[in-house]
């Protein structure tokens, strides 16, 4: 049986911290797959089209890496995927308590698929979309954030 783990996130873009995650469960899982989730919360940079190219152009030396986008409900994605894990990432205290109860929900809904929390490497524990964003959009060196796609990708937004 093959070993399959889904990675969701909005990706609004695709972080070092992200990335670090995703490589990370690649080497746990047999096959893991990056799911692009439009959060109805957050007003993205990127459309889920442009987030699912730069993830597929930085993950594309991943052999066991895919990436897909989804809509709805996480556990249902799972379900039709017949994925038994979810892996999230946590980068601080401050992560853990939303993390928590969005896997005690998604347990309810599946309680045969299992949530993996992976802690996000100290360099990176700092890192968000949001903050990156903010950073770029002031023309400020990020390359030590994203890969150099998200990097061109971010200038050519705020130009």
């Amino acid at each position: 049986m093959t070993r399959l783990a889904i990675c969701p996130g909005s990706f609004d873009p695709v972080t070092y911290g992200h990335l670090d995650i995703i490589q990370r469960g690649a080497k746990v899982f047999d096959h893991l797959i990056v799911a692009v989730f439009n959060n109805q919360s957050k007003s993205p940079l990127f459309d889920v089209d442009e987030r699912l190219a730069l993830l597929q152009e930085v993950t594309k030396d991943m052999d066991n890496v895919s990436v897909d986008a989804c809509e709805g409900l996480l556990m249902d994605y799972a379900n039709e995927k017949n994925a038994q894990a979810i892996i999230r990432g946590l980068r601080a205290v401050s992560d853990f308590e939303y993390e928590m109860q969005i896997t005690s929900m998604n347990r309810k809904l599946n309680e045969e698929i299992e949530t993996f929390f992976m802690m996000t490497n100290n360099q990176y524990s700092f890192l968000s979309s949001s903050i990156v964003k903010e950073v770029a959009k002031y023309r400020a060196n990020i390359s030590d954030l994203v890969p150099p796609p998200v990097e061109k990708a971010l200038m050519d937004k705020y130009l």
